[in-house]
């Protein structure tokens, strides 16, 4: 029968008792390895998969890197807690390495079909599901942002098998060989079902459990020769990892680029202000921002303010009664606030504030000599901020100073570095994307001229 995905392995003889327990530390630098690796992985399957359909082809080059992700973490899970069964410390490779007991062979496919890549992923929920009795959540067949890529782990019916098995070689210096066997079967299942929804094959995953670390007699239609190299050098891998860590931060920039051009040309009012409000209702006297601070020196004119342009406070007592709205330094608010009861915004999306009690009034604020910019009366009120460095409190009360507050608050300000700042973003994620696919490309291209060249078959 034909196979296209060989998982193999052999069971060390005379395995360590406890080494087992230590290798998640001995394993740690091929788990910050593959990090980066999987980084490159996604990236390069979603290039596959447009490749395969636009022209039924698997590309070569990113077909021997993605099987060399996918063999590099077959060992390490082999040599740690997806089977324990080496004590031999994996190699830093993407290379088939045939002299270590746990292989990974996946036959390159000359030709894809261009419908069946479009459904893959709903054709494989079932096997997701067994996998992710096997495997603790099938971890090979989701993304995981908090892994840094696709990734399974030795979680579910995998992980506590191994675990006893670990038990049993701790006590008695043996590896159970049933369990190894049945453990072994699992992993080829996983392993079978995350080639096929990583694309590199048509052949669906059989519903079947070969256990053991051989396969069962199989014709691979491409399979790798142990001499053979991939043309895949350390300083390629690099690139690759490189190019897919830039275009995801380049997609970022562009991303936030566009979102502030957007903001920049439809967001305004049409007196050119960016505005957001809402809604506070707290019966104290008294409704107060968190300290706003302008660096520069106190008392002069601040070039800074010159990000935010032109600012304006606008509040709107909701029954009609008069409000008074005010700006003052922070440390005479506090003064002039001290021992009143009044509520302090914490978060200006949701309008939640903070009670400090006290016991005093604070009585009119028209009263006091504090405020450098203020305004009181019915209906809306609106104030500038002030364009001096320090630090700032903006103050909402009743006019008379009563208790009881129910106002809709808005801040705006112009804002004339949002333009130059949305193009900055736009000009460093277009150049960066540009150096992302380079950094890709390059190597690419370099592999495919090293299989032309070695006669190794066309891409």
């Amino acid at each position: 029968m034909n196979q296209s995905v060989r998982a193999e392995a052999e069971l060390d003889p005379g395995l360590s008792r406890w080494l087992w327990l230590v290798k998640w530390v001995l394993a740690i630098p091929h788990y910050l390895v593959l990090a980066l690796l999987w980084l490159a992985f996604v990236p390069l399957t979603v290039l596959a998969f447009f490749a395969i359909l636009f022209t039924g082809r698997y590309p070569r080059a990113i077909f021997e890197f993605n099987v060399g992700v996918l063999r590099w973490t077959w060992r390490v899970h082999y040599y740690a807690y997806a089977a324990l069964g080496t004590d031999r410390y994996p190699p830093f490779t993407l290379a088939d390495v045939p002299a270590y007991p746990a292989r990974l062979e996946i036959a390159y496919p000359e030709r894809l079909s261009r419908g069946l890549v479009l459904v893959k992923w709903v054709l494989a929920i079932p096997h997701y599901l067994i996998s992710a009795l096997f495997a603790g959540g099938g971890l090979w067949l989701a993304w995981r942002p908090e892994d840094d890529g696709f990734s399974w782990g030795a979680g579910g019916l995998i992980a506590l098998l191994v675990v006893i098995a670990g038990f049993v070689l701790l006590f008695t210096g043996e590896y159970p060989k049933p369990i190894y066997d049945f453990v072994l079967g699992m992993d080829r299942w996983v392993v079978r079902v995350a080639a096929y929804v990583a694309l590199m094959t048509d052949e669906y995953p059989p519903f079947r459990l070969d256990e053991g670390g051989t396969e069962p007699e199989t014709v691979m239609e491409d399979r790798p020769s142990p001499t053979r190299k991939l043309g895949w050098t350390s300083g390629r891998i690099v690139s690759v990892v490189a190019g897919a860590v830039a275009g995801l931060a380049s997609m970022g920039l562009l991303t936030g680029g566009a979102a502030l051009l957007w903001l920049d040309q439809s967001g305004r009012d049409d007196n050119g202000y960016l505005a957001t409000s809402t809604s506070y209702r707290t019966e104290t006297p008294a409704l107060v921002s968190e300290r706003v601070r302008f660096a520069g020196v106190a008392g002069e004119s601040v070039p800074a303010l010159n990000a935010l342009g032109d600012v304006r406070l606008t509040v709107t007592e909701s029954t009609g009664k008069p409000v008074f709205i005010g700006i003052a330094s922070s440390a005479d608010v506090q003064r002039y606030l001290a021992g009143t009861t009044y509520a302090t915004v914490t978060d200006l999306a949701s309008g939640s504030v903070l009670v400090r009690q006290g016991a005093g009034s604070a009585g009119i604020p028209e009263s006091a000599d504090i405020w450098t910019a203020r305004s009181s009366g019915p209906g809306t009120r609106t104030v500038a901020w002030p364009d001096q460095a320090g630090d700032w409190t903006v103050v909402v009360m009743n006019a008379d100073g009563s208790a009881g507050l129910d106002v809709r608050a808005e801040a705006a300000a112009t804002v004339p570095a949002l333009g130059w700042t949305a193009w900055s973003l736009l000009i460093i994620g277009a150049a960066g994307l540009a150096a992302a696919v380079a950094l890709v490309a390059i190597p690419v291209s370099r592999v495919s001229r090293h299989r032309s060249l070695t006669g190794q078959g066309p891409l």
